[in-house]
């Protein structure tokens, strides 16, 4: 039996991390890490009963830092072009190397790793990290590489601004020269001659704060100057990240969420991720997209076995709450991707969003039922959720870096209440959680365990009820949403409420659906399977299933197959 995916995304240096007193800015020695060693089997069984599969572990790779570890022998990075006193997961410092701040024996963190992938398969959950194909952090060293193995940039051309096998670009006779001061009080200046170009395609040496700034762009083999491309013979940029990958799927692996992977020429993972699979079959490829014209591309051309649906589900469910988008527009979600929906990774919140329960999206994560009972069950493709989501975290701290923006934090070293009271010291219980906290991570586990318990989620088909329902005086299209999954052996009819106020909802299911799904007409009496309460209702064939439905509530509802001559 195939599982559909349900990804757990958390941050090892502050997933497990107890420290109760963290300041703003504060660095490795006042504020602490989590470790890789906290991920026991407890808290691994843990969230395996919570209805998680997979979990993708953020900043693994060394990334550059403020902070020196082994009494100086992992120097500190410039701090002038670092983000953060923890440093941004995506400057990678070392493509072969684990982050020593995650580690409890910094000499011992690749063992370290090793041994949580095998707790975590131990565990019965898959585990995927980071690749960033994109960019590096402004300088890159590896002590860690196997031999051979070149520094990207070792062999560059500094003379030029693109040459096919430099591994950067470079802004010639320039100094890197910010339009901000970077110079921090107290520190070595940074100094960059010539310039590279930064991260997110700023090809100059002067870089805004909203840039990239601590990281600089790779070279696949193509030229912003003239935009050429230079693919034959194989770029070396290609073929160091090519070893990259095979390291990492050699350490046990399950797979790669592999960022803004459209800022990379397709021909790359065309070339790559076959070459990867051969050797690892099973390895999966997630990608980071923003462009639903490009989807089919990257799955069919590059080889994606999943990409992220954000400016397509995730948008429009953002827009249902906040921007008072109908909940009709999520007909158009499926219809944009029709054919490949079960390849589209949805979620509500990741390291790069506003969490759910934040002032800038809901500001209360009771209203997150209708939205995750979307999310998770309008297809068989993955569903993901961000650590302390299902406990409600509202993302009220200013950490530093980035201050209180209603993120939680990627670049500094932190601790949050929420997971920190679940985490209980390695216990992983709900004892010191609030009664509220306790309710919500109870109904996000009935969700998710239900994700793969009922076969019609996970395997089944999907029907839109809402063509039949967009003038239906008992429904209401602004706020309601209605659909079928559906198997030979179950069929649910699952209803969404995504008002601020209970609703007396007809449904009126077309008789397309009836004789595609086989559903029985006649007077029901059967439980919703989100909460367990009895109800009593009529299906007839052109007439509306009603049903009182609460705020910001869904219904998962089981109806029966018509079986002839019963």
């Amino acid at each position: 039996m195939k599982e559909k995916l349900i990804i757990y995304q958390a941050f090892p240096r502050i997933f497990t991390n107890t420290n109760d007193h963290c300041i703003p800015d504060g660095t490795y020695e006042q504020n602490g890490s989590g470790k890789l060693n906290d991920i026991t089997p407890r808290l691994l069984n843990s969230l395996r009963s919570l209805g998680i599969n997979c979990i993708w572990f953020t900043g693994i790779i060394e990334m550059a830092t403020k902070t020196a570890f082994a009494d100086g022998e992992i120097p500190a990075d410039n701090p002038n072009v670092v983000k953060g006193e923890a440093g941004s997961p995506y400057a990678i410092k070392d493509y072969y190397d684990v982050a020593p701040a995650i580690a409890a024996n910094v000499t011992k963190r690749m063992q370290e790793f090793e041994d949580t992938v095998k707790r975590t398969h131990k565990a019965g959950l898959k585990l995927i990290i980071d690749f960033v194909p994109n960019h590096t952090a402004r300088v890159y060293h590896s002590d860690s590489a196997p031999a051979g193995v070149k520094d990207f940039g070792a062999d560059d051309d500094y003379s030029k601004f693109f040459a096919h096998d430099n591994n950067y670009y470079y802004i010639t006779n320039q100094q890197f020269s910010p339009n901000f001061n970077i110079a921090k009080p107290g520190t070595k200046p940074y100094v960059e001659f010539p310039a590279k170009a930064t991260g997110n395609d700023c090809f100059t040496a002067f870089c805004g704060e909203y840039d990239w700034y601590e990281t600089v762009k790779l070279n696949y083999g193509f030229d912003p100057g003239d935009h050429s491309t230079h693919f034959d013979p194989i770029p070396d940029t290609w073929l160091k990240m090519l070893s990259v990958l095979r390291f990492w799927a050699s350490k046990g692996i399950d797979g790669f969420r592999c960022d803004m992977v459209f800022m990379v020429p397709r021909e790359f993972w065309h070339w790559a991720i076959p070459q990867v699979k051969k050797d690892y079959p099973d390895i999966i490829f997630i990608g980071e997209i923003y462009d639903v014209d490009a989807y089919r591309t990257f799955l069919d051309y590059c080889k994606f076995d999943y990409l992220y649906d954000k400016v397509n589900l995730y948008d429009t469910l953002k827009g249902i709450e906040c921007y008072n988008m109908s909940a009709a527009q999520l007909s158009s979600c499926w219809q944009r991707i029709d054919g490949i929906g079960d390849s589209m990774l949805n979620f509500l919140e990741n390291h790069d969003e506003v969490r759910f329960a934040s002032r800038e999206f809901a500001d209360n994560p009771a209203k997150v039922v209708p939205y995750l009972v979307t999310g998770a069950m309008i297809s068989r493709g993955p569903f993901m959720i961000y650590y302390g989501q299902e406990l409600g975290e509202m993302a009220r701290d200013n950490e530093g870096f980035a201050g209180d923006n209603n993120r939680s934090t990627i670049f500094d070293y932190w601790s949050y209440s929420t997971l920190r009271r679940w985490y209980d010291n390695g216990h992983c219980s709900v004892r010191r959680l609030t009664s509220h906290e306790r309710w919500l991570r109870s109904m996000y586990s009935t969700v998710l365990n239900m994700c793969n318990r009922e076969e019609a989620i996970r395997e089944g088909n999907f029907f839109d009820l809402m063509y039949a329902n967009l003038r239906n005086p008992d429904f209401n299209p602004h706020k309601q949403f209605a659909f079928l999954r559906y198997t030979d052996n179950q069929i649910l009819l699952i209803i969404d409420n995504f008002d601020s106020k209970p609703a007396t909802c007809g449904v009126v299911i077309p008789d397309l659906a009836f004789d595609m799904a086989g559903i029985k007409e006649g007077v029901y009496q059967t439980n919703d399977l989100l909460w367990g309460l009895p109800h009593t209702f009529e299906v007839q064939r052109g007439k509306p299933v009603k049903f009182e439905i609460g705020a910001y509530d869904a219904m998962i509802i089981p109806l029966q197959k018509f079986v002839p001559n019963e």
